[in-house]
């Protein structure tokens, strides 16, 4: 702790010349955790509140009928629950390691290694950050379809593993890796493979936890590859599943989409609790570069 013209900064305690940021933040804090309270409570509602006019933010007289309505649309399928959940598993998982591997991997190499071309691939990469899903739909589906996976874990796999925002923050990360360390185990003898994974790899572990937050929060949210290319119900994904219960009816189908929002919101909350330090150092890092 330090004192500066009388003031303390950053005391390990409370001190009242912290008042101002609270005051500032704490407003910003609950505003920004709105769209949460809303989710949760919105999933509890009973019918009556659902469809109340003026709408409540808060509910009233907590009920489960929405969720006891969902897994009983969901226990009269052809298909096992368990099965959408098993797929989504096996895509998220693959998708995430994927896309972590050939990040970390292309960020080495871009930030580290000479070659020529290598700021135009990586404006590349910072060009595609513009582009949304929608705009490239048509040309992922006529790829996907040359060359033959349609229909298959694949078709979920393969569109979704390229992260450009991914990418560019582990690059932001990687940067600020000291060249004296690489040279250091260069003189040591370490190629290219021993210097990835033995010097990179460990220290940009904040990094690769906020890319992998990214990279599930977009795969485990994704309903386009099952919508589009895939015909066969036994491999689509649980968030095409929980969409088309959530749209069957008019009235009862409302609640079951306010109860499959908050059942697939929940993954992606814990995850971030559980690495919101690793994402908070990532985005100071990256701000600062």
């Amino acid at each position: 702790m330090a004192a500066i013209g009388g003031t303390k900064v950053n005391p390990k305690k409370f001190h009242k010349n912290q008042i101002p940021f609270y005051l500032y933040l704490v407003p910003i804090a609950i505003f920004m955790g709105m769209p949460i309270v809303y989710i949760i409570n919105h999933a509890f509602k009973p019918m009556d509140e659902l469809f109340a006019f003026p709408p409540k933010f808060f509910v009233s007289h907590p009920s489960l009928i929405n969720f006891q309505n969902l897994f009983q649309a969901a226990g009269t399928s052809s298909i096992p629950f368990s099965r959408y959940v098993f797929n989504s598993l096996v895509v998220t998982v693959a998708v995430v390691g994927l896309s972590v591997l050939i990040s970390t991997m292309a960020a080495f190499a871009l930030s580290k290694m000479k070659f020529r071309f290598k700021k135009p691939i990586f404006e590349i990469n910072n060009l595609a950050l513009m582009f949304v899903a929608t705009a490239v739909t048509i040309p992922r589906y006529l790829t996907i379809s040359q060359i033959g996976i349609l229909d298959t874990y694949w078709a979920h796999i393969l569109p979704q593993v390229a992260m450009p925002v991914c990418l560019f923050l582990i690059k932001q990360f990687v940067d600020g890796v000291p060249n004296s360390l690489i040279e250091a185990a260069q003189l040591e003898g370490a190629g290219s493979w021993k210097i990835y994974y033995k010097i990179i790899l460990p220290l940009i572990k904040p990094a690769i936890a906020t890319g992998a937050i990214l990279v599930f929060q977009n795969v485990w949210n994704n309903i386009e590859t099952s919508n589009l290319f895939t015909t066969s119900e036994g491999i689509k994904t649980l968030a095409f599943y929980m969409n088309t219960l959530s749209t069957a009816g008019s009235v009862q189908g409302q609640g079951m989409a306010a109860a499959a929002s908050l059942i697939m919101f929940i993954p992606n909350l814990l995850l971030f609790i559980v690495m919101q330090s690793s994402v908070m150092n990532t985005m100071a890092h990256s701000g600062l570069k």
